[in-house]
């Protein structure tokens, strides 16, 4: 792989720590969230910071498959992660990711040919891929 660019992050004391970023634009505090046993506090979590990571290059990918396919959509085109954690059945922790895919002012055919090509590009796609359930739901205007 050639490397395009790196990021480097710490964490400290595991989910009730703390995340910051080698060059300080990212110095957060952590909370465990009471659904897995913590107090809920003031701070992010792994899943909300993993959410937003996974929305934001998701959301890249398909403006770049626009482009590439020369195909408009609206500026405030914009992609929900939700992120689930949870447990299998045989008790270990599992992560489950819901992509909605807001594209305004295209049709359904294109809203799903630009989702489905990003899916197939999108780095977190591709590093999650058969190892998490990932669903696409596409928001159109209505």
């Amino acid at each position: 792989m050639k490397t395009l660019y790196e990021a480097s992050s710490t964490a400290v004391g595991g989910r009730s720590g703390h995340v910051s970023t080698e060059d300080g634009k990212i110095d957060l505090k952590l909370s465990v969230p009471k659904g897995l046993g913590g107090d809920g506090g003031s701070g992010t979590n792994p899943e909300q910071l993993f959410g937003s990571a996974y929305a934001a290059c998701f959301g890249s990918a398909i403006q770049m498959i626009a482009e590439d396919k020369d195909i408009k959509i609206g500026n405030d085109m914009s992609v929900t992660a939700n992120i689930e954690i949870g447990k299998t059945k045989d008790g270990d922790l599992q992560l489950k990711a819901i992509l909605d895919c807001y594209l305004p002012g295209v049709d359904v055919e294109t809203g799903e040919e630009l989702v489905n090509a990003a899916h197939k590009v999108c780095p977190y796609s591709r590093a999650t891929r058969d190892n998490i359930t990932v669903t696409l739901n596409l928001l159109l205007d209505e």
